[in-house]
């Protein structure tokens, strides 16, 4: 979770008008990549529903829009899918739900390589202080934590996040399905945890470790900048 005590006004804009922009303009890719997933194997459900495509008013959910907004953590709506017109029923829906978080982490990856080539370019031709660029980075930078957050999140092996559909692949059927009959407490149990706290040490580690991964890939950009340094 994020506190506001230490940021000004400014930081504060910022930071929501990142998460609005990630809301409006990411969460429908994650939502997308779960419908063109789900048509590729098989399930037409969400393609015939008009739930792949990258309009937002398609997927936005009114509350789950303006939590992303004020905490970062947030959902839309989810994309229907009927297992039983996979070939595979556990292998569609695993591949289905990962595709979501997947599409979070190569659209961080993209932001943070965008990052680099803008302020590299800028430093190198002497403009690195100036404040209209210090926002633009600011935004993108905010932009790409969000995704690497919002896909940890979304990983975690508790309905109704994509990992449970993931968890599938390694749970017996009838236990995954007897799980699912308690799945209203346990968003109760996960709101609980999120809100007090709890979970902010393992989801912030393990978005440190998947940001490290995306900065060793876009590693080659910092590589071809220091040749012009």
């Amino acid at each position: 979770m994020v506190f506001f005590r230490n940021m000004d006004f400014q930081q504060m804009m910022l930071l929501f008008f990142s998460r609005a922009l990630v809301a409006f303009a990411i969460l429908p890719i994650h939502e997308c990549a779960h419908a063109w997933a789900a048509n590729k194997m098989g399930d037409s459900t969400a393609r015939w529903q008009g739930r792949m495509t990258l309009n937002p008013m398609a997927h936005l959910d009114p509350i789950g829009t303006v939590l992303l907004v004020l905490t970062g953590f947030g959902w839309a709506k989810p994309v229907p899918i009927n297992p039983y017109n996979f070939k595979n029923r556990k292998n569609g829906m695993a591949l289905s739900a990962l595709a979501g978080p997947a599409s979070n982490v190569v659209v961080a990856l993209i932001l943070t390589i965008l990052y680099k080539i803008l302020a590299y370019t800028f430093v190198l031709n002497g403009m690195g202080n100036l404040w209209f660029l210090q926002v633009i980075l600011t935004i993108i930078s905010t932009m790409a934590w969000v995704n690497v957050s919002l896909a940890v999140f979304n990983l975690i092996p508790v309905p109704p996040l994509d990992g449970s559909r993931i968890a599938t692949l390694f749970l017996p059927e009838r236990l995954y399905f007897k799980v699912m009959e308690y799945e209203r407490y346990i968003v109760l149990g996960l709101f609980v945890l999120l809100f007090t706290g709890a979970l902010d040490g393992v989801l912030g580690f393990l978005a440190d470790k998947v940001m490290w991964l995306i900065n060793f890939f876009s590693s080659f950009v910092d590589v071809i900048a220091k040749m012009f340094m």
